[in-house]
């Protein structure tokens, strides 16, 4: 593989990252053991949480200040904010922290509909304001060396993408990037498809008895004109043990399929490598420390050491870059480009809900 097909590969911070978060659910847990896995790249400002029995608990558990109030987390200095709160709630937070000059990592999705979005996205250009979406799948670990490669011409240019991993906004993020799409207009065919299946963990845990439930499977056809992409997932993949996520991207002188990636060398010469993962054993777990493909490591883990999953290294890894983007001015992922993946997503339940097809033209926020 070609040497320069590299990701997760930047400088480290010169200083720990001191950020804030809004939300004490179960996504801001995320952010909370990223920290506590490498102080020495993070400091936790405080969580904001509704209550102040809430905000006592997470300050308790988790050695952070508590707060009720965004004055009290500003007041404590974070260079950034992660919003973590619910869809509804959002907008109207990401446009207080830009009134106040304070840049913001906003959770997907940065707004519910298709007129908040374009709401959303004309007051924050109007702000001047730097928000960035924490869209972590781009950047878990295979991933991120998957999308390193597609956009290497390896495998020649891209035109077909499958991705069965993640639901809505996650799914398209992948096809975007595996494609090297951003803002392209689109045409959508959907159909959902029930079944059954013995019913997976979910986030409380395993579930207590074995029992049979519905399980719904999406799939959709996107269109975007001379590169298309298969959508197909179902959430019993989330938590379950029998349901794997697949990618596969084709271009013209091979493909990624999961962790193999085929090429030919000539046209009589077919050239093979695997995906290889490699971890370091530690005292308190196991920590990866990059991803190899034939001669080349294309991924290394910007926090190799830790012991964290796969998502942690991805939350963390857009923690860095938020930091790049406040600090250098480093763009990794606009908020406009977080809209796209929603806006797409919205047409995607479209396509699904009335078996029609589906337009989907460019926004004003699909440029970035």
């Amino acid at each position: 593989m070609k040497r320069t097909i590299r990701a997760g590969w930047y400088p480290r911070p010169m200083k720990p990252i001191r950020f804030g978060v809004v939300g004490s659910g179960w996504r801001c847990l995320f952010y909370l053991r990223v920290a506590r896995a490498r102080p020495d790249l993070f400091e936790v400002a405080g969580v904001v949480s509704r209550t102040a029995e809430r905000a006592a608990a997470v300050s308790k558990e988790w050695g952070v200040p508590g707060f009720t109030k965004l004055s009290e987390l500003l007041a404590a200095g974070p260079e950034y904010v992660v919003t973590s709160v619910p869809w509804g709630v959002n907008p109207d937070l990401l446009r207080e922290l830009a009134g106040k000059k304070m840049p913001a990592l906003s959770e997907t999705p940065p707004a519910p509909d298709l007129p908040s979005l374009i709401a959303l996205h004309a007051d924050l250009a109007r702000l001047g304001a730097n928000v960035h979406v924490a869209e972590e799948y781009h950047l878990r670990p295979m991933h991120a060396a998957q999308i390193a490669v597609a956009a290497s011409g390896r495998i020649g240019t891209v035109t077909h993408a499958q991705v069965s991993i993640g639901h809505g906004y996650h799914g398209i993020s992948l096809i975007r990037r595996l494609l090297g799409l951003k803002g392209e207009a689109c045409t959508l065919v959907g159909r959902s498809f029930k079944g059954t299946v013995v019913a997976a963990p979910g986030r409380e845990g395993q579930p207590k008895e074995e029992k049979l439930k519905e399980s719904v499977q999406d799939v959709v056809l996107m269109d975007f004109g001379g590169r298309s992409a298969v959508f197909d997932f179902t959430g019993d993949q989330y938590f379950g043990h029998i349901r794997a996520g697949r990618v596969l991207a084709r271009g013209e002188r091979g493909e990624i399929s999961g962790r193999r990636v085929t090429w030919l060398q000539d046209a009589w010469t077919p050239m093979t490598v695997q995906l290889t993962r490699h971890h370091q054993d530690l005292l308190t777990g196991v920590s990866l420390r990059g991803i190899q493909a034939g001669e080349d490591w294309i991924y290394r883990n910007p926090l190799e050491g830790a012991a964290i999953t796969d998502d942690e290294i991805a939350v963390g890894d857009c923690l860095i870059r938020m930091a790049g983007s406040v600090r250098e001015g480093k763009p990794f992922y606009p908020v406009a480009e977080g809209m796209q993946d929603h806006y797409l997503y919205l047409k995607m339940q479209e396509a699904l809900k009335t078996g029609a097809t589906v337009e989907a033209p460019p926004q004003p926020f699909s440029r970035w």
